[in-house]
């Protein structure tokens, strides 16, 4: 059976693991941990391609563990008793024991709990490895025996050096500065995923002269983005997307905004969210910026992908470059906080209708005052509950529309005062 390429050179060493200096580096945890020589069990988080599965490898072999490999897709808790039973029954003489679990995430939180025992009594030195986020991936139970390592997308030095590796046990590659530059964008932070593209492009290379971009686009095909509809990306990306309008930056928020739409996030979900920012990032400060998201999600509905699509990056431009203000947002959480505490308070009376004459006899509607009959248009007569001290909950900001809701509220306030 022919090895792929990706593990014919996967590394031995941590010096050949290249990208995760904060961990496998001379003052990283790993290369501290292993000086110590007391091993601990770790979860390795991070995207594809990172290292994780060779960090589990290497890891074992610094302490000179047996090794012991687990996958969450293929096996369950019976398997994992046995193996217990194996390294109980019949136990290596000085030796500890690595169980590296691929894709522990898929583990649910009964089948995490059957690693507990084992970890406490130290049968197993637990390295599991995700790509999902640990906090809520994983349960508060293992998170609190194990310790979280996070690795990081291999940057283009990263990727430089592992290419420069397969050419120190081969042939240099016949590739342009564009065409090595194209392969490390190409390869999104996976160094397994580059060796595969150099592992596909070998027969092209054979003839010696240097590929084109071009070519190269036309031998391999196109990666899938990094993406988790369900995952870390829907909720970070939404999160960016959100952060960046709110900043004022419709570069940034166009970018996160194409992320998405790149990684096949549904547009109605962008859409709903990209409604809440006008409400609270921007409110009365521009009014429009309601008006614009709920059109923009009309209009998507109505021309569907790729064309309405366009009428959500128009929206969220004009949110982005819209003068901001959460004045409402923190208006509506005050007011909603009061109401909660004060919900046994029945309105004035004065403010209630009196449909009947025993409700007029209870004095409902007394002393109310129409406030079109008054010259200014307000009465100036209190509305909230008589046994309430009167609330302040909405400061509109010197911004935008909102400066004109400061005059109107300064102008109203005289009448009560």
């Amino acid at each position: 059976m022919m090895t792929p390429l990706a593990d014919k050179l996967r590394p031995k060493t941590f010096e050949e693991l290249y990208g995760q200096d904060h961990l496998v580096g001379p003052n990283g945890f790993v290369s501290r941990t292993v000086s110590a020589g007391k091993p601990l069990s770790v979860i390795l988080w991070g995207p594809p391609g990172c290292g994780k599965t060779t960090l589990a490898h290497i890891y074992a072999k610094a302490f000179d563990a047996h090794f012991v490999s687990f996958s969450a897709v293929l096996s369950g808790i019976n398997e994992l008793r046995k193996v217990v039973k194996d390294l109980e029954s019949f136990p290596l003489l000085h030796k500890h024991t690595v169980l590296f679990v691929d894709e522990i995430h898929r583990f649910n939180k009964a089948q995490q709990d059957a690693f507990l025992p084992y970890v406490e009594k130290g049968t197993i030195i637990l390295v599991g490895a995700t790509t999902e986020n640990p906090s809520f991936a994983l349960n508060d139970a293992l998170l609190s025996r194990t310790r979280v390592l996070t690795l990081n997308a291999l940057d283009d030095e990263a990727l430089d050096n592992i290419m420069s590796r397969y050419e120190g046990d081969n042939n240099p590659l016949p590739l342009t500065d564009e065409g090595r530059q194209y392969l490390f964008s190409a390869s999104q932070g996976d160094g397994r995923y580059l060796l595969n593209m150099i592992e596909n492009l070998l027969p092209a290379f054979d003839r010696g002269e240097p590929l084109e971009v071009d070519e190269m686009k036309a031998l391999l095909q196109k990666r899938p983005a990094l993406y988790d509809r369900a995952g870390d990306g829907h909720y970070n990306l939404i999160s960016a997307l959100h952060k960046s309008i709110r900043g004022s930056d419709p570069d940034a928020a166009l970018y996160w905004l194409c992320r998405m739409l790149e990684g096949g996030e549904d547009v109605l979900f962008i859409a709903r969210r990209v409604i809440r920012m006008a409400s609270e990032d921007i409110g009365l400060a521009d009014p429009e910026a309601l008006k614009i998201a709920i059109a923009a999600r009309d209009a998507y509905q109505m021309l569907g992908s790729p064309e309405g699509e366009l009428a959500i990056a128009e929206a969220v431009i004009y949110l982005a470059l819209a003068p901001k203000s959460n004045a409402t947002y923190i208006a509506y959480q005050q007011a909603r906080q009061a109401a909660a505490h004060t919900t046994h308070l029945p309105p004035p009376k004065h403010i209630l209708n009196a449909p009947t004459k025993t409700m007029k006899s209870l004095g409902y509607g007394k002393g109310y005052q129409y406030d079109h009959d008054t010259t200014e248009g307000c009465s100036g007569q209190n509305y909230f509950p008589n046994d309430m001290p009167r609330e302040k909950f909405y400061s509109p900001v010197e911004r935008g529309f909102e400066r004109e809701m400061l005059k109107r509220m300064s102008y109203f306030s005289q009448f009560r005062e």
